[in-house]
């Protein structure tokens, strides 16, 4: 079990798992790019030893597959799991106690240590010795993008009561007086904000610790959702099979295991613009007023390493993040939802804008289901439950006459598409909230969402090429089975998207028979959107608002409720849109030559 980040990176060095690039490399772009393309090739972690102006070294791609993070908690994984389990399901500790002493003694093992003084081994440093790491052409300036931050409530001090969270941290750049001021970026629902809350409430200032690096669990255990009662540090000390030490200083929590740490005060009312910064979504998050932190000090262990990792259209490092949180909680969902068989947040589409679910229909287990009953409930319950309430769409289905996985995503799209009816399986909720990260609603965290419920019996075969009816027409490309994707011009407004669509859906109903085409997509360019999977979930999912974006083909409106016979979205790039992410080409020819043959990325080269 490792002591330290340096420990973990001797061992995957050892095991082949880690190359050290010696030469100086510029954290102006150029080790993001560097890492992009090695976590593209998957490759492995990757040792800035050389960051040009900083003393300290840097490590990415530590968590780039999902078997090289497995591996670096080879030795307590599986008690972790155990763990995680007991906890959403107690009943089986009272069933077989023996079974789970061991689970138990691993539990108490991991509760925090407290410390009466800071490790002799912390010096003091200032923000600009740090790796001031830009990822994109146009970032704000340097983030720290695998922070955990730390915040204890101001109403139950204390670390049991802490939140360990992994908001953007931006270090340098716009409005923030260097070493004196960062920004956080923290977004709805998320722990920090219930903590500042109650700061402002007593006119007081949140303290704020922020570690980098440390044991790779403690990165891990920042972005956890742990079952109620399971403090972040506790879990990090049980997966680094090593209890989190700290201690206190100047009022503010200092974890001796982390590489570095930044303390500092939120002051009520206090932000400052932060922003843009390529993010999950595969584009720039814009500038917007976020919490400002005033910087108290800055402590960088002897020896310390600065983890660090790239965001963008996924998959990303950020994509193995996902399966080890899913391959670790199991089924916490079916615990917390009743009748959810699975939940799968779309990796592809950015995450947060399309979850795929199944579900049960028991309501009438006495009679052949005609429709969606208990599929609605079980819906409400997903958009309503912490990060899956910030989903834009959500396709769910009940699993009936054989079995279904909503990670075989065409499998699973095309199921629903084939018995959905879509003049009554449409459930629309408006003016609600999305993704901070998500430009395509009508402004910051709000947009709309909308459910698609199909269960029974197959109502439509979905074409497997394109109809012949629509060659020639819009450019029209053959998704998968089912969905045609139809080029048109530059999106200008909603006031002539309405003439748009009138025109478009006047056109396809004089086409006959469409059946078998249950979803249109209309876009910037069809070849793009039909050349891969990948391409039509980003790209349809991220660039649409459910309320405003959906039309239909003999659409009607009864009872309130919207329906058509062909469905229509209108994925265009809008102009509220934030950019796409464009790596700088003259950056991707510098860092060439840490790919050529005889060099140390050599072997990754294509």
């Amino acid at each position: 079990m490792y002591q330290n980040l340096e420990e973990c990176i001797v061992d995957l060095e050892k095991n082949g798992q880690l190359i050290r690039i010696k030469e100086e490399v510029d954290p102006h772009l150029e080790m993001a790019a560097i890492h992009l393309k090695v976590f593209n090739e998957n490759g492995p972690a990757i040792l800035f030893e050389n960051v040009k102006g900083s003393k300290f070294p840097a490590v990415s791609n530590l968590f780039g597959t999902v078997e090289r993070s497995k591996f670096i908690f080879r030795k307590t994984w599986d008690k972790t799991q155990e763990i995680i389990g007991l906890r959403n399901d107690p009943m089986s500790a009272l069933k077989s106690p023996f079974k789970h002493v061991g689970s138990g003694l691993a539990a108490t093992k991991a509760l925090p240590q407290k410390k009466s003084s800071l490790p002799s081994t912390f010096k003091e440093v200032k923000i600009s010795d740090l790796p001031l790491i830009h990822h994109w052409p146009d970032d704000g300036g340097a983030f720290v993008t695998l922070p955990q931050v730390y915040s204890e409530d101001p109403e139950k001090p204390g670390i049991m009561n802490a939140n360990l969270g992994m908001y953007r941290v931006q270090l340098s750049g716009n409005e923030y007086e260097l070493n004196k001021e960062i920004g956080l970026h923290y977004q709805i629902h998320r722990g920090i904000g219930v903590h500042q809350a109650k700061a402002v409430k007593q006119g007081k200032p949140l303290k704020v610790s922020i570690f980098i690096g440390g044991h790779p669990s403690h990165t891990l255990s920042a972005v956890m959702p742990l079952p109620e009662g399971l403090s972040e540090m506790t879990f990090a000390g049980m997966l680094a099979g090593r209890r989190f030490r700290y201690s206190y200083e100047d009022g503010y929590c200092i974890s001796h295991d982390a590489d570095f740490v930044i303390t500092g005060e939120i002051y009520p009312g206090e932000t400052k613009p932060e922003g843009p910064f390529g993010d999950h979504l595969g584009y720039y998050s814009l500038t917007h007023e976020f919490p400002l932190m005033r910087v108290h000090k800055v402590y960088a262990k002897d020896n310390a390493i600065w983890p660090f990792t790239v965001v963008g259209r996924p998959p990303q490092e950020d994509t193995a993040f996902g399966d080890l949180i899913h391959e670790l909680t199991g089924d916490a969902v079916k615990q917390e939802i009743p009748g959810v068989k699975e939940v799968h947040a779309v990796d592809a589409a950015g995450v947060h804008p399309l979850l795929f679910a199944i579900g049960s229909e028991r309501y009438t287990p006495y009679q052949k289901v005609k429709q969606p009953a208990e599929l609605l409930t079980i819906a409400n319950r997903v958009l309503g439950t912490g990060q899956l309430s910030l989903a834009k769409y959500l396709f769910i289905a009940a699993e009936e006459d054989k079995p279904l996985s909503t990670h075989k995503e065409m499998e699973f799209l095309s199921y629903i598409l084939e018995r959905m009816d879509l003049r009554r399986d449409i459930h629309f909720q408006t003016n609600t909230t999305i993704d901070t990260l998500d430009y395509s609603g009508t402004g910051l965290n709000t947009g709309s969402k909308v459910v698609f419920a199909a269960c029974g019996d197959k109502k439509r075969d979905l074409v497997s090429s394109l109809p012949s009816e629509l060659e020639g027409f819009l450019n029209a490309r053959l998704v998968m089975p089912g969905v045609v994707a139809l080029q048109a011009s530059k999106f200008e407004d909603y006031t002539k998207v309405e003439q748009e669509m009138n025109e478009l859906t006047a056109a396809l109903k004089q086409k006959g028979d469409l059946s078998g085409c249950p979803l249109f997509i209309v876009c910037d360019d069809s070849e793009f959107m039909s050349a891969s999977l990948s391409n039509f979930l980003w790209a349809t999912f991220t660039r649409s608002n459910p309320s405003h974006d959906m039309h239909g083909v003999n659409s009607s409106i009864e009872h309130k409720h919207w329906g058509c016979d062909n469905l229509i979205i209108d994925a265009r790039i809008k102009p509220h849109h934030a950019p796409p992410l464009i790596p700088d080409a003259t950056v991707e020819k510098k860092i060439q030559r840490f790919f050529d043959k005889s060099a140390v990325l050599g072997n990754l080269s294509k």
